[in-house]
C-alpha cells in the first residue's frame, strides 16, 4: 500500500497515474477532497486505479490504525500559493502537518519523500546547489518558500528521522493535470489560453536592468521527468536527503511561449506587459537547479528538454482536454 498525499492535485495525480502505469493499485489517496471538488481538481483522478480516499485531516488517525499495510509515504499535498500572506495557514498545512507525516514515518518505520521547493532559494544569493549546509541561510522570497525551508530546516535538525526520507526541491515544474491551477498554473498554461483566445501572448516585462524582456530564466521541468524522480526513490531508499529536482538547464520565458506557438501552429506574437506589483518585488530572475546531487545517487535518466516537453504537453494534453 503506497500513500500519496495532495492525490487530487497537480503532481501527486500524476504520480497516481505514474504508479498505475508501473502496476501499483494499492494506493491510498489523501487530500482535502471537499476543497479539489471545489477547484475542480477532481477530474484529475478520472480513470484512475486506487484502493481507498483518506480525508486529509483524518489521515494521521488513519495512518496509526493501518500502518502494518503501508510501505511508502509521498507527501506531495502542500499550500502552494505563492500570493498567499496568511502565514497561519502555511504553518498549519505545510509545517505542522508535514511534520505529523514524518513523526508517524518514524514512528511506524515508513520511508518518505516529500515535496519541498525551488522557492526556499529566494533571489539565488547563496546560489541553488541542494546542499544541506546552506539551507539555514535561504531567504525565500514569501511566506509559501519560507514554510518549505521552515520544514527543510527543522527536518535536518531531528535526531531522530525516517530510516529513508528525502525531501525533492522542486523547480518550475509544468505538464499535464494543472488546469484547475488558475494564476498559479504554469506559464506554458496561460501561453495556450491566451494563445487560442487571442492569437497572441503576454509575457511580464521585466523590472531587471541585468534581463531583457522575456529573458527572465527559469528551470522548467516536466512533470512526467518529476514522477519519473519519485518512482525512482520509492525503490532507491537510501542516500537520504534533500535534493534538486530540475533540468540543470534555465531556459527563458520567451523561448517557452515561442515553443508553444510552433506547438500550436499560430504564427508567433509576443508582446510585454507589466509585472504585477503583488508579486514584482519578490519575483525571481534566474532559476537553475544543480542536479548533480540527484546523479550521484544512481538516477541517470536524461531529462526531456522545453522543446520535446512543450510539444507532448500542448499537442496530447492541452489541445485534446486530456488528462495524465
Amino acid at each position: 500500500m503506497i500513500i500519496i498525499t495532495g492525490a487530487a492535485g497537480f503532481i501527486g495525480s500524476c504520480l497516481v497515474s505514474k504508479l498505475n502505469k508501473e502496476g501499483f493499485y494499492d494506493l491510498v489517496l489523501v487530500d482535502d477532497f471537499l476543497r479539489a471538488k471545489e477547484l475542480g481538481k477532481m477530474t484529475n483522478l478520472h480513470g484512475k486505479r486506487y484502493s481507498q480516499m483518506v480525508e486529509r485531516d483524518a489521515f494521521i488517525p488513519w495512518l496509526e490504525k493501518n500502518q502494518t499495510m503501508v510501505q511508502f509515504i509521498f507527501h506531495i499535498g502542500a499550500r502552494t500559493d505563492t500570493t498567499e500572506f496568511d502565514k497561519a495557514v502555511f504553518d498549519k498545512l505545510n509545517v505542522a502537518y508535514s511534520k505529523a507525516i514524518w513523526n508517524a514515518c518514524i514512528t511506524h518505520a515508513l520511508p518518505l519523500v516529500y515535496a519541498s521547493s525551488a522557492a526556499t532559494y529566494g533571489l539565488g544569493e547563496h546560489g541553488y546547489a541542494d546542499s544541506h549546509e546552506t539551507v539555514a541561510k535561504l531567504k525565500p522570497l514569501n511566506p509559501y518558500g519560507d514554510s518549505k525551508n521552515d520544514f527543510d530546516k527543522w527536518a535536518l535538525a531531528q535526531e531522530e528521522k525516517p530510516f529513508f526520507w528525502a525531501g525533492l526541491k522542486f523547480f518550475n515544474v509544468y505538464g499535464p493535470n494543472e488546469y484547475h491551477k488558475g494564476r498559479m498554473a504554469s506559464v506554458i498554461m496561460h501561453a495556450y489560453r491566451q494563445i487560442k483566445e487571442k492569437g497572441s501572448m503576454k509575457l511580464f516585462r521585466s523590472h531587471h536592468s541585468d534581463y531583457k524582456d522575456g529573458m527572465q530564466l527559469r528551470d522548467f521541468v516536466y512533470v512526467k521527468d518529476v514522477v519519473e524522480v519519485c518512482y525512482f526513490l520509492m525503490h532507491h531508499r537510501k542516500d537520504s536527503g534533500i535534493y534538486n529536482l530540475g533540468t540543470g538547464q534555465a531556459e527563458p520565458f520567451k523561448e517557452l511561449a515561442e515553443r508553444t506557438f510552433q506547438a500550436m501552429e499560430v504564427p508567433i506574437d509576443i508582446s510585454f506587459i507589466d509585472t504585477p506589483i503583488d508579486i514584482r518585488d519578490t519575483y525571481q530572475y534566474y532559476t537553475q537547479a544543480e542536479m548533480q546531487k540527484l546523479r550521484s545517487i544512481g538516477y541517470d535518466k536524461p531529462f526531456m528538454p522545453l522543446k520535446e516537453g512543450v510539444k507532448d504537453y500542448v499537442q496530447n494534453y492541452l489541445m485534446k482536454s486530456e488528462f495524465y
